[in-house]
């Protein structure tokens, strides 16, 4: 019997207090916010149960401009940490923020020395937990190319990278976007049964890019294309998604209904069961190495997963089945360092949205999203217009929202 003897991928500490998780879930969305008192008005780090000025427990996280001045730094050329033991030298400083507080926070090698100013900004790091980055005040070329960044991001320049439907608009301004941003190699999936849009066979010509026939509703073809390249994707993006504008109430001859809800559970919900069983191990055991490989896994949802639109219920539901599925592969691939990234865009510009309520989102510009979410090293992506609002409003209440969409 072969015996794996890899080892355990190597993370940084992740043991965060209640109170502290409030960061990880802001740099998740990609913002940085500080709690902030109620009562007083002060703006407080670390992270605390009560407020540091008047001891008020009416703290609310609120985003932060991040300026500030690095006041001191050091380099680390020791750590007793595994995880930065092997990432060494570090650099370190304190920062005294406007907003009033100092931080201790990880320095950008574009800093200047200090007293220098800064913008501090929260990133998620290696275990999926917020940490604290000083930025120079101007962004510059290359900034995800500083080591410590490139820990806490998934830029895919120099990855190899797996679109699973390139058949799409949306597909091929992606795997297009990931070539422009460096991308080493581009997998593109295509179904053999189905139609694909203008230019898909023009993305053949593109040097960095491989077609692969992948069709998700097929159990033998992902397991077969994940046995092929499964431990050699850094980064694996879930593109393939069936749209039917089906409702579940209104009687119709046949069972279209029915037929319509089953096809878009199969590629929608079933179809990334399929791959999370496939590649799910593959890119976990693919890390364990040491080598800087399986970064991401990108799953394209849509912001109707929150609560269901007329007349898309179906689509809707297997929506929300899926995102359910994605935050247990997120629990899932977090321990190997792979981060799982969800993209919730309101209408999308294409066959399946002719008469949109909403202003819908171009393809190039829903791709540009993603690329920008891996740079980022984000969680949760809100794209456009529509889903901003719809965030919003599922925010303030989910409840009130529901009640207006069964209106």
């Amino acid at each position: 019997m072969r015996t794996d003897r890899r080892q355990p991928v190597r993370l940084p500490p992740s043991a965060r207090s209640r109170a502290a998780l409030g960061l990880t879930a802001a740099a998740a969305r990609g913002r940085f916010e500080l709690q902030t008192c109620a009562a007083c008005g002060a703006v407080q780090y670390p992270p605390r149960e009560a407020c540091h000025r008047c001891l008020s427990g009416a703290l609310h996280w609120r985003e932060q401009p991040g300026t500030g001045e690095l006041i001191a730094e050091t380099t680390v050329h020791h750590s007793n940490d595994l995880f930065f033991r092997e990432r060494l030298p570090w650099r370190i400083g304190m920062v005294r923020l406007d907003a009033g507080p100092v931080a201790i926070v990880h320095v950008h090698a574009a800093c200047a020395a200090a007293p220098a100013p800064v913008r501090v900004g929260a990133r998620l790091d290696k275990s999926g937990r917020g940490v604290l980055v000083a930025f120079p005040i101007e962004r510059i070329a290359n900034m995800s190319d500083d080591l410590r960044l490139r820990e806490m991001t998934c830029d895919p320049k120099s990855r190899k990278v797996l679109v699973t439907d390139g058949t799409t608009p949306l597909g091929q301004a992606l795997v297009r976007a990931l070539i422009g941003a460096g991308a080493d190699l581009v997998w593109v999936g295509h179904a053999k049964s189905g139609t694909a849009a203008s230019g898909f066979a023009d993305l053949a010509a593109l040097p960095q890019a491989v077609l692969l026939p992948l069709d998700l509703t097929d159990s033998g073809s992902v397991k077969r294309i994940a046995a092929q390249i499964g431990d050699q994707v850094d980064i694996l993006i879930n593109t393939a998604e069936l749209h039917r504008a089906e409702g579940i109430a209104a009687r119709v001859a046949g069972d279209s209904q029915s037929a319509a809800a089953h096809a878009q559970m199969d590629v929608n919900y079933f179809g990334l069961l399929r791959l999370a069983q496939e590649f799910g191990p593959r890119m976990r055991t693919g890390g364990a190495d040491g080598r800087p490989r399986a970064a991401a896994w990108v799953n394209l949802s849509s912001i109707y997963a929150l609560s269901s639109l007329a007349p898309h219920e179906t689509f809707c539901a297997s929506k929300a089945a899926a995102l359910s599925l994605s935050q247990c592969l997120r629990a899932e691939m977090r321990p190997a360092g792979i981060r799982v990234i969800n993209v919730f865009p309101g209408p999308i510009d294409d066959a399946w949205n002719p008469t949109p309520a909403a202003p819908t989102l171009p393809a190039d510009a829903l791709a540009r999203a993603v690329v920008e979410a891996l740079g980022d090293g984000v969680e949760d992506v809100y794209p456009g217009e529509a889903a901003q609002q719809w965030l919003a409003r599922w925010q303030e209440s989910p409840k009130i929202l529901e009640i207006e969409m069964g209106s």
